[in-house]
Parts: C-alpha cells; sequence; structure tokens
C-alpha cells in the first residue's frame, strides 16, 4: 500500500553495478530483519504490564526480566538469550464453530505451536466455541480472550444503495459479557439470517447453472452452524463447480457478485453499542474491505468503536494506522486465520503486535472487563442462583469439585477473581461488598457441586 513505510520496493534496474546492488540488498535485508536495540523505558514498563497480566494465574511461567529482551524496529519485544519468551498475542482467529477449518482444541494446540500466549477466539456470530478453547488452552498455559466477529451493516443515512458489510469484533473478560443472554439472542437472529443468505447463495448458483445442493453446504458446516460464504465456496469446490476457494470468491460471491446475498445483518452502531453495554472492547475488522473507510471509522468512532486492526502479518498499514491514530482509536491486528491452507492465509501468531500496542489495549480493556466481571458477581450476590452461578463460570477454567471443598461462595469469588484480577483490580470497594454479601451464603448443601479450578 502506498505511503507504507513498512513495505519494502522492489529494486527493477538492472542496470545498477554489482556494488549498489549488493548496498540495496544489504539495506533491503536490514529492513525486512530489523535492528535489533534495547527497550526503552516506556517499552520495558509495557512489557513488564503486559506479562504480569499474561501469566497472572501462572506466576512461575512469568518470562525473564525486560532487561533481557530487545525491540526490533517495529517496536516487536524478541529475547535476547535462550529461555526467553515473546508474548505472542493473537486476537483473529476461527474455528469450526463458525467457517473455520480446525476444531477449538486443534486451533488452541496450533497456536501452542507457533507460541502463542494470548488466544481470541473469533468465530462468527456466535461464542460456543470458547469452552472447549478454555479447557484445551488449561494444558499449555494459554490465555483465552473470549471473542466474537459480528457481521453487520453500515447504511449511511438510510441509503440502502450505499449499504455495506461491516465487521466488528468483540472482546470479552474471561467469565464473558455481562448481560450474556441480550447478547446471545442478538447474535441467534444473525445466525438464523445466515441461514436464510447461504439458501439465497445456493439459489442464485442454481439459476447460474450450477445445480449445487443445499445439503451439501449445510453437511459442510455441522450441526448447528450457521453456514457462511466459506461453507458455499467448499461445498462448490468439492461439487467440481470451481478449481479452488479464492476462484468461488472472485466468481461469484464477492460482496455484490452474482451469487452474493445479505442476511439479516444488524446495524454496525447497534452492534457496537450492545458490545459496549456487555463488557466488551469493539474493534473494527479488516478494515482495507470497506469501500468507504474513512466515513465508516468516523461514525462507528461515535458509536463508541475502540479501535481498529492496522497490523497484518506483512506489516503495519500506514494508511489505516493513520486513521486510527485520527480518531483516537486502539491500533491492533490479528491472522484472521480459518486453516484453510494455501499461500493466501496468514499463520496463526504471524502478526507482530508491537508491545506498545499490546499494553494501550490491555489499558483501555481491562477497566471494561474488571467492570462487566464485577457486575455480573454481583447479580449472583443478589440472587445467588444456579444460572446466575454458570454465568460466573460460563467461559472461565473451571473443574468441578463436590460440595464442601470450599466454606462459603465468597471462598468461590476469591479465588475466581484470583485467576482473572490482580490485587489492586480486585480490592475494590466494589467487590469487598460483594464478598461481604457472600460470606453469609453458604453452599454446603447436598449434592450441590462447585465449579472452580483450583491450581
Amino acid at each position: 500500500m502506498a505511503g507504507d513505510g513498512h513495505l519494502l520496493q522492489t529494486i527493477s534496474n538492472s542496470n545498477c553495478s554489482s556494488h549498489n546492488s549488493k548496498k540495496a540488498k544489504d539495506k533491503k535485508k536490514k529492513k525486512r530483519g530489523g535492528s535489533k536495540k534495547k527497550m526503552t523505558a516506556e517499552q520495558t514498563l509495557a512489557f513488564k504490564s503486559v506479562s504480569e497480566w499474561v501469566f497472572l494465574d501462572q506466576p512461575s511461567s512469568l518470562p525473564p526480566s525486560a532487561a533481557s529482551f530487545v525491540v526490533d524496529d517495529f517496536g516487536v519485544q524478541k529475547s535476547l538469550g535462550k529461555g526467553g519468551e515473546k508474548l505472542v498475542f493473537e486476537l483473529h482467529s476461527h474455528s469450526k464453530f463458525s467457517d473455520g477449518f480446525l476444531s477449538p482444541v486443534k486451533l488452541v494446540e496450533r497456536a501452542h505451536g507457533n507460541g502463542v500466549k494470548v488466544l481470541a477466539l473469533t468465530d462468527h456470530d456466535t461464542m460456543s466455541g470458547i469452552p472447549e478453547a478454555v479447557e484445551a488452552a488449561r494444558r499449555f498455559g494459554i490465555k483465552i480472550i473470549p471473542g466474537v466477529e459480528i457481521s453487520t451493516m453500515f447504511s449511511p443515512s438510510g441509503e440502502s444503495e450505499l449499504e455495506e458489510p461491516v465487521h466488528i469484533l468483540a472482546y470479552y473478560s474471561s467469565c464473558g459479557p455481562a448481560r450474556s443472554e441480550e447478547l446471545e439472542k442478538f447474535l441467534g437472529l444473525i445466525r438464523d439470517g445466515r441461514f436464510l443468505r447461504a439458501k439465497n447463495m445456493v439459489s442464485k448458483l442454481n439459476k447460474l447453472k450450477l445445480p449445487l445442493k443445499w445439503e451439501h453446504v449445510a453437511r459442510i458446516a455441522g450441526q448447528g452452524v450457521a453456514p457462511g460464504r466459506m461453507h458455499v465456496a467448499r461445498a462448490m469446490v468439492e461439487a467440481g463447480y470451481v478449481e479452488n476457494l479464492k476462484q468461488a470468491f472472485a466468481r461469484y460471491l464477492f460482496d455484490g457478485g452474482p451469487a452474493y446475498s445479505t442476511g439479516s445483518e444488524p446495524l454496525s452502531e447497534d452492534a457496537i453499542q450492545l458490545i459496549c453495554n456487555t463488557g466488551g472492547v469493539a474493534v473494527l475488522a479488516h478494515p482495507w474491505a470497506l469501500k468507504n473507510p474513512v466515513s465508516i471509522i468516523r461514525k462507528l468512532k461515535a458509536a463508541g468503536l475502540h479501535g481498529m486492526e492496522v497490523y497484518r502479518s506483512d506489516g503495519k498499514l500506514a494508511v489505516y494506522s493513520d486513521l486510527a491514530d485520527a480518531h483516537g482509536l486502539l491500533k491492533l491486528g490479528g491472522s484472521d486465520f480459518h486453516g484453510r491452507g494455501g499461500q493466501g492465509e496468514s499463520e496463526l501468531g504471524s502478526v507482530n503486535l508491537p508491545v506498545l500496542a499490546v499494553h494501550d489495549f490491555l489499558k483501555v480493556a481491562r477497566p471494561i472487563w474488571c467492570g462487566a466481571i464485577r457486575d455480573i458477581l454481583g447479580s449472583y450476590a443478589e440472587e445467588p442462583s444456579e444460572s446466575n452461578l454458570a454465568r460466573i463460570t460460563r467461559f472461565g477454567r473451571t473443574r468441578i469439585f463436590k460440595a464442601g471443598s470450599l466454606n462459603c461462595d465468597k471462598d468461590l469469588v476469591d479465588r475466581c477473581l484470583s485467576l482473572w484480577l490482580t490485587n489492586e483490580e480486585s480490592q475494590t470497594a466494589e467487590f469487598e461488598a460483594i464478598r461481604l454479601k457472600l460470606s453469609h451464603i453458604s453452599r454446603n448443601q447436598g449434592g450441590i457441586q462447585v465449579p472452580i479450578e483450583i491450581k
């Protein structure tokens, strides 16, 4: 992209002397690799803060002091010697619960193999794969950020002819969204629309003399999974109507293409407001796919957008970085990994997020997540029912213990908070009030089981 200082220019002058050619190659190599330099004081403090959060529930796994790390020209931290670890954040990935090719377990295993320490599972319009991912992540010491990529429609001033599909990433705390039923109802309506949308695509393909069967698409999607364009494309490849997925999209399924169809996507602003109201961080996904990114970003910021994707595996896109700066948005990024293979897909953990970008993300996210956790625990303190208890441990790292292993609900909350929040975050007046209410509620009642993992 023009103006991106991280993209290298190709040297095409074949008449250059060998000396100049060697200098150009050396310069190119230096740019690509990045010269290593010691962390600045700001980067060192950011690294310390991020690493403490990453290993909050496993302090024995803390990496060496930030002093043993350097950063390259892009601000990405690297170990000076053996035994050190990079704090790799992967903030955009998909599993079989939407249009990915891998199960959450296999996705986590692959992330671990690639050195990922924090993984956000962001399936399209569903959070159903999060519990499985969390359970798998426990074996590898990976931190899971429960996420979802919400399909929305941006409609400028209600002009339907200028509508444009926009995807919003939502990141939640380890116990998930507050008011989770409200979010689930919202996502459920989108998933219902995805079924109708996929059926319309099949119908349009049939009219284009491609007799694709709906049953074929549904089988590929799997039971309970709302089908998307990827499932239709895979069915087209298997049926022999196109040679590969890229061809299916390029010829038929691209936005506005002959077999493209919309579903029942909500307005982008409504999705962002719901994310904010349920304790999530709202981030615009792949803005480079938008036709009118400038006006869309401006309006979504006004609706409460927190950040946008700027970093990709090929570096930072300067024009979108500038847009983020202009609107005071967080600058993030992820691989958008689906596991389909091929050269066109970025690998899990391949996006090098600078430590300062990650630190900025957590500075915004952690107070929001802390508030959501407080709301969820507060609801349980007011009404200590099994349904409210289930909300606490919906996405938490859980293991079932028999009743009597904990003296009261205060112990349950204390042990949950020790996994989710720092002492400073959990030692507030609000949490103390919750503890006080729960200290009088015993769970030593016949046969009741308390879900909580004890390290």
